[in-house]
């Protein structure tokens, strides 16, 4: 039997294997969707391990979506200009190339929310892969202002630095010939954060505090009805309980994952995923 794996470190918490075994059996396809922990000093042998014939691609979670790129043998455009791949798949040849379906699902989840970016303010929490994808697509969706918030505010700078070189030409334009978004990277402890906290259109929690408990990246939020929170977390997390009683709009992650999870599902059987057993699978 087949097989197409999720690489992370954690991988428990995943619910990425009931949607696309669901799938699989719908097609009637024997392929088998496992997630696979991996720690970091275990990364490049497994990705060497996905050449065996058996190996259909894979799905990259935390931590690795960066530092999976260098034993990839290609990294199709869109995952370049993120800096980040969560999906894995085949050439013809047997090449094992590296994509991102991070940004494409997120942003078929917003729009399925009702949220449209242009000219929005958006504050991202974190400097992670999927922040990557989460600023790329609110970018290219023309976000008019775009604040992404760390620990470390110099991987938030680094985030931000590498968007703009990706995104726009020598003239400082990007590719429809406009200016680029108004872009600031900030501390999760800077005071500033306060002021676009409270006036956001959307808040975007990239981090994976949320997983656990009430862990947050970010407590009590002030955050008002004006406002979509969005957790990439898919469970109903402190910030999404904290934000609702603040009369914001939330919304966890399930959407994305599940949108992202049909872009990769075609890249490794070739068939259309089956949208609605996905979502039935999870639901």
């Amino acid at each position: 039997m087949q097989k197409i794996i999720l690489i992370g470190d954690p991988v428990a918490h995943s619910r990425s294997h009931l949607m696309h075994n669901a799938a699989l059996k719908h097609l009637g396809l024997a392929i088998r969707y496992e997630a696979v922990h991996t720690p970091a000093a275990e990364l490049a042998a497994r990705i060497a391990a996905l050449r065996g014939a058996e190996y259909l691609g894979a799905n990259i979670t935390l931590p690795h979506k960066q530092a999976v790129m260098p034993f990839l043998d290609g990294i199709d455009e869109l995952a370049a200009q993120i800096g980040a791949v969560n999906t894995i798949y085949k050439s013809p040849a047997g090449e094992l190339i590296g994509t991102n379906t991070d940004a494409p699902g997120l942003m078929v989840d917003l729009a399925a929310s009702g949220f449209a970016p242009e000219g929005r303010l958006a504050v991202i929490l974190g400097a992670s892969g999927a922040a990557r994808a989460a600023a790329f697509g609110l970018a290219e969706a023309r976000v008019d202002t775009l604040v992404v918030a760390n620990r470390t505010p110099e991987r938030a700078e680094e985030l931000l630095a590498d968007l703009l070189l990706t995104t726009t030409d020598d003239e400082g334009l990007t590719a429809t010939g406009e200016p680029p978004p108004s872009l600031i990277a900030l501390g999760l402890d800077d005071p500033e954060l306060t002021e676009y906290l409270s006036t956001c259109d959307l808040l975007l929690n990239a981090t994976s505090q949320g997983w656990h408990g009430d862990e947050t990246p970010l407590p009590d939020p002030p955050v008002g009805p004006h406002t979509l929170v969005y957790d990439m977390v898919y469970r109903q997390t402190r910030l999404l309980q904290e934000a609702a009683t603040r009369g914001a709009q939330i919304r966890d992650g399930l959407g994305m994952l599940v949108h992202q999870g049909t872009i990769g599902f075609t890249l490794w059987t070739g068939r259309e995923a089956p949208l609605e057993v996905m979502w039935a699978a999870l639901r």
